[in-house]
C-alpha cells in the first residue's frame, strides 16, 4: 500500500501553519511535507514534528521572492550566489528537521533569456547543490511543473528532467514526479513511472482538472496506486492538492482508492 505524506502547505489550511501538524497526525498521517520551513525557527518545527509523531519527508530549497511571483532561481544566471546561500540554508533546515531530501525549483525563464545559458546555469547549480547535499547525506530532487499553472517555468517534462540529471551526473540527484503536473504535460503516467522508477525518489498527487482530491477528476488513482505496489515503488507520495472543502471531509479517498 502506498505511503502518503500530508502536504501542510496545501492541506489543513483552515488553521495556521503550525497547528496543521496536530491536524495531520489526528487524520492518520505519519509523515508530512511542505514547501518552505524558512519563516519558522527549525527548533519550533522540530518540536511540532516530534510532539505529533511525524516524519518530515521533503521540503524545498529557498525559491527567491515567492510572494513576488518567483518560483525558484536555479536557472537564473544572475542569481548564482543567492542560490548557493539558499543551498546552505536548505541543508541547515533539512538536517535539523530530519528531511532525507530537498527539492530544487528551477524557476521561470526571463524574457529574452539565452536558452543555452539557462541550461548551463541550471546544470552547474544542480551539480553544486548535489555535492553539498551529499556531504550532508541528503538527496537532491528536481520537479517538472506544468506550464499552465506556472507559465514560463523552466522544467516541464520527465524527459527534460532526466536529460538534465544525466548532464549533472550526480548519484544523489533524482526526479520528483508529481502525478498532477505529469498528467497535464505528458500523460502516460503508469508507463513513465515504471520505466523510470529507479530515478524517481518522491511522488506527489492531485487530480485533474481542479487539482483537488484523488477521485474527483480524470486520473485513475485506484489503478495507479495498485500499479505502484506492483512495480515496487517504496517512496512517499505527498498529498499536494487543494481540498475541495475542509481537509478531513475529503480524506476518504485513502480508503476507497488505496487498498
Amino acid at each position: 500500500m502506498p505511503k502518503f505524506a500530508a502536504n501542510l502547505t496545501m492541506l489543513f489550511n483552515e488553521v495556521p501553519f503550525l497547528d496543521r501538524f496536530e491536524r495531520a497526525a489526528k487524520a492518520g498521517f505519519t509523515a508530512v511535507e511542505f514547501l518552505f520551513p524558512y519563516p519558522y525557527p527549525a527548533q519550533e518545527l522540530k518540536s511540532r514534528l516530534q510532539a505529533n509523531g511525524l516524519q518530515l519527508v521533503l521540503h524545498n530549497l529557498p525559491p527567491g521572492n515567492w510572494d513576488g511571483g518567483e518560483r525558484g532561481i536555479a536557472c537564473l544566471p544572475d542569481r548564482v550566489e543567492e542560490f548557493r546561500r539558499g543551498v546552505a540554508q536548505g541543508i541547515e533546515y533539512g538536517t535539523a528537521l530530519g528531511a532525507p531530501q530537498l527539492n530544487c525549483l528551477a524557476g521561470k525563464v526571463p524574457a529574452g533569456a539565452d536558452a543555452a545559458e539557462l541550461r548551463r546555469t541550471f546544470v552547474a547549480n544542480l551539480r553544486y547543490a548535489a555535492g553539498e547535499l551529499k556531504k550532508a547525506g541528503l538527496k537532491l530532487l528536481i520537479e517538472p511543473i506544468n506550464f499552465y499553472d506556472i507559465p514560463g517555468f523552466y522544467l516541464n517534462t520527465t524527459a527534460q528532467a532526466l536529460a538534465i540529471l544525466d548532464e549533472v551526473g550526480s548519484d544523489n540527484a533524482y526526479v520528483q514526479y508529481d502525478i498532477y503536473h505529469a498528467q497535464r504535460m505528458e500523460g502516460e503516467l503508469a508507463a513513465t513511472m515504471q520505466k523510470h522508477l529507479p530515478r524517481i525518489a518522491h511522488m506527489q498527487l492531485a487530480d485533474n482538472p481542479g487539482r483537488n482530491e484523488p477521485g474527483t477528476g480524470e486520473i485513475n488513482y485506484a489503478f495507479l496506486f495498485a500499479h505502484l505496489d506492483r512495480i515496487g515503488y517504496s517512496g512517499w507520495i505527498g498529498c499536494e492538492y487543494k481540498p475541495a472543502g475542509v481537509t478531513e471531509a475529503g480524506l476518504g479517498w485513502r480508503q476507497r482508492l488505496a487498498q
